[in-house]
């Protein structure tokens, strides 16, 4: 896995999948429900890095360990 200070800021579906570990349909759904930002330009589609890092802390802080 890269390190994230060496990716670049607008990700791909397979470098989105490679930095947080979520499968391309997983990354369609936060895409297509506005919890991350990715922009389209034609078809293809471009997700922010910063916007994905974010999401998966708010999920990890809402783990709840017994």
């Amino acid at each position: 896995m890269q390190q994230e200070n060496e990716c670049p800021e607008w990700l791909t579906y397979e470098q989105a999948n490679r930095l947080v570990g979520l499968g391309r349909t997983t990354l369609w759904r936060l895409d297509n429900s506005g919890e991350i930002k990715s922009p389209r330009v034609g078809r293809a589609v471009r997700i922010n890095r910063s916007s994905l890092l974010t999401y998966r802390e708010r999920r990890a802080d809402d783990v709840q360990f017994p």
